[in-house]
């Protein structure tokens, strides 16, 4: 099986592959090539120069190297080409089983006024907005004017934040949907947009499913992913705290049947924002493993990875929603080679001293990376070093637990979110769950901050 990216998640989905017998093939662009990473993979092709758009994101070379080495199957990870549903077809057009959904789930999903569509005729609450895609400024302008100020203007084929505005008022919209139109058409080669209430104080929860090619879809219960800055998440936990258990059933109910009426196959999250009256409403669905997939994992006892193999393999899911069960509390902080005192600028470098101890306790760790001691943090791609979870049988012993194995950690070569993660953690609006997605938990509001 080839796996399509680059990474922490090489080596995550690698691990999982060889405990089924299957030899992991990689890929590698020319900044890549000496990456420990790379190095423990069965074969590596080189697709090119460092830039993504020459090396990871060329679709006919990534699936020339699936043929040449003799896959069988591809896995897409995260990013780069994972919810291209073009890609997903070239594969299976030419024999290469896709890890991952169709590519008219891909299609219908990654298109959000689509899958706000195809959730709301689900039966899915959705966020009050534009019916479809914004035809031009002025349908946007209508739409606010019945739906209320302020409003947030959303790129259809994106997400990560590119081609997204809030916007106050009428002049702010004006002014916004043509800079939003262009940054998406930048970024996904798509300018359309459209148009949603912007709901003040909200709280970001997901709800992990899994569904196989036979009609039968799960939830894995949901994760929290509220502390983030510009859109991307810092800290992820499960449960989610806000949320009592008939809550929590009710939603992964709701999600579980969603999957299985669009016919979803392999893992998938679905996102719902949490307003502060408590309602959920849809916001979008990522057709695709994770990044913080180790989290729910954690309190599961399942391996998220090795379920879609076998789900891509033809395997039925090997147990139903009766099945599954919550255990203890897990939180999961993503430690970037970043400087929070510089805007978070990246801090690309050689890893002088790389140490990541698994803490005293009282609680489980597990660390997940791809580096060593030694090795270059190159400029060219996502500043993820290590993710850090933790697992107590309560938040509170969860927290606990992260927090000394933060603490123990040392790291040399590069700056990093170490020290942020500690504070949060450690600030009283985190551990009370008095914080929603406008603030980082104990960091005052910077410029750059949202």
């Amino acid at each position: 099986m080839l796996i399509a990216n680059r990474g922490e998640v090489v080596a995550r989905v690698a691990r999982a592959a060889r405990e089924l017998g299957i030899a992991p093939v990689g890929v590698v662009s020319e900044a890549d090539r000496s990456a420990a990473w790379a190095r423990e993979l069965e074969e590596v092709v080189c697709l090119g120069p460092a830039a993504a758009r020459q090396s990871y994101l060329r679709r006919e070379a990534v699936l020339q190297a699936a043929l040449q080495t003799r896959c069988t199957a591809l896995h897409p990870g995260w990013g780069f080409l994972a919810e291209d549903p073009l890609f997903a077809a070239l594969c299976e057009q030419h024999g290469v089983t896709f890890v991952g959904p169709s590519p008219r789930v891909m299609l219908v999903m990654g298109r959000k006024a689509a899958a706000k569509a195809t959730m709301r005729a689900a039966g899915v609450p959705v966020i009050p907005g534009s019916a479809g895609l914004l035809s031009s400024a002025e349908e946007a302008l209508r739409v606010a004017a019945e739906v209320g100020y302020p409003v947030i203007l959303k790129a259809d084929a994106g997400g990560g934040g590119r081609g997204m505005r809030r916007c106050e008022d009428e002049r702010g919209l004006r002014r916004a949907f043509a800079e939003a139109s262009a940054e998406a058409e930048a970024a996904f080669g798509s300018g359309a947009l459209y148009l949603e209430k912007y709901l003040e104080g909200g709280r970001h929860v997901e709800v992990q499913v899994l569904g196989d090619r036979y009609g039968a879809a799960v939830h894995l219960y949901e994760r929290d992913c509220s502390v983030q800055r510009n859109h991307q998440k810092l800290v992820e936990e499960s449960p989610c705290p806000l949320l009592e258990s008939q809550e929590r059933e009710r939603l992964g109910a709701l999600a579980a049947e969603a999957a299985r009426r669009i016919g979803y196959a392999g893992a998938g999250t679905i996102e719902f924002l949490r307003s502060g009256d408590g309602s959920l409403c849809f916001m979008e669905m990522n057709t695709r493993l994770q990044v913080e997939h180790p989290v729910t994992e954690m309190v599961t006892g399942l391996d998220i990875v090795a379920l879609q193999l076998q789900v891509a393999a033809g395997v039925p899911l090997p147990f139903t929603q009766r099945d599954l069960r919550l255990d203890g509390h897990a939180i999961e902080c993503r430690v970037n080679a970043e400087d929070p005192q510089a805007g978070f600028r990246p801090s690309p470098g050689r890893l002088e001293t790389f140490e990541l101890p698994r803490g005293p306790g009282p609680g489980r760790v597990r660390i997940d990376t791809h580096l060593r001691a030694g090795e270059v943090v190159p400029p060219h791609y996502d500043s993820l070093i290590a993710k850090v979870i933790a697992h107590g049988r309560t938040r509170e012993e969860a927290i606990d637990t992260l927090s000394g194995a933060l603490r123990a950690a040392r790291i040399e070569g590069v700056r990093t979110t170490i020290g942020l993660h500690l504070g949060i953690l450690a600030s009283a609006a985190f551990r009370s769950g008095a914080y929603d997605t406008r603030a980082i938990p104990g960091r005052p509001l910077a410029a750059g901050d949202r």
